[in-house]
């Protein structure tokens, strides 16, 4: 091979397969919380299956077990950690004076 030829090709690279994040022995079950929780981001969503890697049965019963699970009330259906604090400044003052539009039918 000439080393023209050799300049466009792209070197292999070599990857470490991912292990799959569900295990052929866990059960997805909602009361399995350890393994629910590593699903469902810090606001409370559920993540997509393209970022956890599942197959589309997979994330059929994981979204599953974690609605049953919030309906139980073992899991929130908000996770909402800031607290919103209200400040005085914000508060509405009523307008005096303002004039209603009215409607003028032909």
């Amino acid at each position: 091979m000439d080393k023209s030829k050799r300049l466009f090709l792209k070197p292999k690279r070599s990857f470490r397969r991912r292990l799959p994040p569900i295990q052929s022995g866990d059960r997805i079950d909602y009361k399995n919380m350890s393994l629910i929780s590593r699903f469902i981001s810090e606001q409370g969503k559920i993540l997509s299956r393209r970022v956890n890697r599942l197959t589309l049965k997979q994330q059929r019963l994981i979204t599953i077990a974690i609605k049953q699970a919030r309906i139980l009330s073992s899991l929130p259906f908000l996770n909402n950690e800031k607290k919103i604090e209200k400040s005085t400044s914000t508060t509405r003052t009523p307008t005096i004076g303002l004039k209603k539009k009215t409607r003028v039918i032909l």
